[in-house]
């Protein structure tokens, strides 16, 4: 039963005030991009648009990987493909429906490639923010995949984008709605930069520390060189069938691609590194503490006494043990192998131990901003559940 105030619509449960129209009822531009501008390519000019460009988790392109083009003055196609701020850009292609927005950030000129389509809406009858946030929600992701276009190749054609079902709010209200969802997606871009920024710093960090380059307060030992086998020991867990994983067990399990599910059982118990030994993620270093299952496609490290086992795992981290691996139909590492190379360690264990806990301390920065981004990004989706459909309004 609908609730007073609202009305069942093709689009679902909306506001009695809302609007539901087509993309084509409101008078709009639509075209679709440039084709064969590869040859066009170079390392300057003007910003070229492609599906690459274009993500589900945010409606602004990521121009991290961009191409330019230079074109030539008799290039007439660019009258017709050249951006707007305020473009609504859609994936019709491939992997149809991928949502992008064009604003100011954008650098102009720009252009799209012939897998994306242009859509542009007169601002006095729809905000294109407010739509190209409610065309990247649920429901019409949804749709889009239900209207590809029959075909050899996974596409939709511009009629098709005429077609669309649009939802008109009051403007007043779509503007209000639009800023709200923008401000969150500023927010995440924020964090994104900022984690970038700590993930920069941190491999800096590493670089100057687990080489003896930078020394901290307080050590000035001479660093020692020695063979891996000569620090640590290695060797293989037990083997378990996937019938004795379970959710319910209380230990957890790792395998040569990490955390495998958990077991009713332990092999160890204490601070131990674990490298991958076969599979896709061979050479992959993790740290376990407590009591754990360690599977026959792990090795488990064991320090000597002399050796803070946490600094071992950082620098066989930057060992890229994958490269070791025997090309096979599984790739694998020999531990033989790895137990002879050589690396260069501080020789007191102490400077080892303070080393690790800067680097642990980076780490716990990183894992606490992407669990903060992962909140935000759930509260924006909650936000576009609420307010793309009318359940909370904003005016």
């Amino acid at each position: 039963m609908v609730k007073p105030g609202y009305k069942q619509t093709e689009v679902g449960v909306v506001p009695e005030d809302w609007e539901v129209v087509q993309a084509a009822d409101l008078n709009p531009f639509i075209t679709s991009g440039s084709r064969g501008w590869a040859k066009y390519y170079s390392d300057r000019g003007a910003l070229f648009i492609r599906i690459t460009n274009l993500s589900r988790e945010c409606i602004y392109p990521d121009l991290a990987d961009q191409k330019l083009v230079d074109l030539p003055p008799s290039e007439t196609e660019a009258l017709r493909t050249t951006l707007q701020d305020g473009d609504i850009l859609i994936s019709i292609t491939a992997d149809i429906g991928i949502i992008g927005y064009i604003n100011r950030e954008t650098p102009k000129p720009a252009y799209i490639n012939q897998h994306i389509a242009c859509l542009r809406l007169p601002p006095e009858k729809a905000d294109s923010l407010f739509q190209s946030y409610f065309l990247a929600s649920y429901g019409p992701q949804k749709r889009f995949t239900e209207m590809t276009d029959v075909g050899a190749k996974s596409g939709i054609n511009l009629t098709t984008v005429g077609k669309l079902k649009l939802l008109r709010p009051p403007l007043s209200e779509q503007r209000a709605v639009a800023t709200a969802l923008s401000d969150v997606d500023a927010l995440l871009a924020k964090l994104d930069r900022l984690i970038a920024k700590k993930r920069d710093l941190k491999q800096a960090a590493m670089q100057q520390l687990l080489t003896g380059q930078t020394r901290l307060p307080g050590f000035h030992a001479e660093w020692i060189q020695v063979n891996l086998g000569s620090v640590c020991t290695m060797k293989s867990g037990e083997a378990i069938t996937a019938e004795s994983i379970s959710d319910n067990y209380p230990y957890p399990c790792y395998g040569g691609n990490g955390l495998r599910g958990y077991a009713s059982k332990f092999t160890h118990d204490g601070d131990f590194a674990l490298i991958g030994r076969q599979g896709a993620l061979c050479g992959n270093v993790v740290t376990v503490k407590g009591k754990f299952f360690a599977s026959e496609h792990a090795v488990v490290v064991t320090a000597e006494a002399d050796t803070d086992v946490h600094f071992l795992a950082y620098i066989l981290r930057e060992m890229n043990l994958n490269r070791y691996s025997e090309a096979s139909a599984q790739p694998g590492l020999s531990v033989s192998k790895i137990l002879t190379l050589p690396l260069t360690i501080p020789a007191v264990k102490a400077e080892q131990t303070a080393i690790a806990a800067v680097l642990s301390d980076m780490d716990a920065e990183l894992t606490a901003l992407h669990a903060q981004r992962d909140k935000t990004r759930a509260i924006k989706q909650a936000m576009m559940q609420e307010l793309l459909t009318g359940k909370t309004r904003l005016v």
